[in-house]
């Protein structure tokens, strides 16, 4: 069923409290950012017709036989610690969360929004519309008292971070992505949460998922990894700034940024590193850098991106093609397999669905998942409420600005939850 809409916008917040009433649902929304690959603004899956969960182990074999099944749409995640199933890795930190390492759904209500043309498809596509129009938009729950606790003190987290150079200056690592985790006990409003963070912050690669009792709250600006027609699209972010309310002062920021040596650094090693995994899933030579240190800017801070891309093997199916580049570059750090062992040394959390990916599986056989950074995760039975926030390290790294740093992209997230204050940026 395909009809335009007038308030796009009012349409979409009663889809989505629609979509809310049931127990299985994924909100992909754009935020209308300018994306040359990107098939649509808003998606909206609701309800399993069929699903899979799986441990790290053989979880892309098992997608990979559920895709065969369900050659339409499917939606879904993969959690950082499939880095298990790719190498030969474990993770042993403390997991509150207690989420699958991998879990997807083929819907039974689809809807898609480009501009203002809606097209709803699966079960009674005119009774969904209908009872999303007879929707009356609620006010969120306030959330009770939140008590943030953090799994390191500001000193810790520092001390860590010098001893982590001291495998950089050892040349153990070059780069790497040393993550720390805010956690509580709380009774919240998922969806009043997402909306207030995606108000807050939009990004273009904003998730809401809900499944049994589980959420994940996401304000991602990365895309992960993209395939449309036969190319592999990845384009990770490394460095970032504030920003500044007086134009002037921003535009300073920004080129500041640009011309950082430690941010230019830690672009172009993760870039390499990017480069190196699509050659894994690429046709000889098809590997390109289709834009290097390109600034994009949100309304938290500016971020510096860069585009590589590739031409798909014939050979390698669409799993695959994630398989090869899992997990991502930004995310680990280089040599990637070392980085990754020594992150499990230094974090104290397993980092689950952080540092993991959102997406879907199209019927074309394109896909789209972003980077899971920005992001609170709840699981209601025990009402464990957690966010997690990384800063590379680099030889150049300077330790309290790093800890700065994690502090500045959590700022969208420790304000939604009014904690805002009790973790001021210097």
């Amino acid at each position: 069923m395909l009809f335009e809409t007038e308030n796009i916008t009012n349409f979409k917040q009663k889809a989505l409290q629609w979509a809310n009433s049931f127990d299985i649902v994924c909100y992909l929304d754009s935020n209308n950012f300018t994306d040359p690959y990107g098939k649509f603004d808003t998606l909206i899956v609701i309800g399993a017709k069929a699903e899979v969960t799986a441990t790290a182990g053989n979880a892309f074999e098992q997608l990979a036989i559920f895709r065969k099944q369900n050659p339409g749409f499917i939606i879904g995640f993969f959690t950082y610690d499939l880095k298990n199933e790719v190498e030969n890795l474990t993770s042993s930190n403390i997991d509150n969360l207690n989420f699958p390492d991998l879990y997807f759904f083929a819907p039974e209500t689809v809807i898609s929004i480009k501009g203002n043309e809606v097209n709803i498809t699966g079960n009674d596509a005119k009774m969904v519309s209908y009872q999303i129009e007879l929707q009356e938009l609620s006010p969120a729950i306030p959330s009770t008292a939140i008590n943030l606790q953090p799994r390191f003190s500001r000193q810790e987290y520092i001390d860590t971070v010098n001893k982590i150079k001291e495998h950089i200056n050892r040349g153990d690592i070059y780069v790497t992505n040393f993550c720390q985790e805010f956690y509580a006990n709380a009774q919240i409003d998922p969806l009043g949460i997402y909306q207030k963070l995606n108000n807050l912050s939009p990004t273009p690669f904003s998730s809401f998922f809900k499944w049994d009792g589980n959420y994940i709250m996401c304000a991602s600006p990365e895309r992960f990894l993209a395939k449309r027609g036969n190319k592999l699209i990845s384009q990770p972010i490394k460095g970032t700034a504030r920003r500044d309310a007086d134009a002037a002062t921003d535009q300073t920021i920004i080129e500041e940024l640009r011309s950082h040596p430690k941010e230019l650094q830690e672009n172009v090693m993760i870039v390499d590193l990017v480069r190196n995994d699509l050659t894994r899933s690429a046709k000889p030579g098809t590997v390109k850098t289709e834009e290097l240190f390109g600034i994009q800017s949100f309304k938290q801070v500016h971020q510096m991106v860069s585009t590589v891309m590739c031409e798909l093997r014939d050979d390698v199916t669409v799993v695959e093609a994630v398989r090869n580049t899992f997990p991502m570059g930004s995310m680990t750090g280089a040599p990637k397999i070392s980085a990754m062992q020594l992150m499990e040394q230094y974090e104290r959390s397993k980092r689950g669905v952080y540092s993991g990916a959102i997406g879907y599986f199209s019927g074309d056989d394109d896909f789209d998942f972003n980077v899971v950074i920005r992001t609170l995760l709840y699981n209601s039975s025990n009402k464990y409420l957690s966010f997690q926030v990384g800063s590379a390290i680099t030889y150049h790294a300077d330790a309290e600005r790093e800890y700065e740093e994690c502090l500045l992209k959590a700022k969208a997230i420790l304000e939604v939850l009014g904690q805002a204050a009790a973790y001021p940026q210097s």
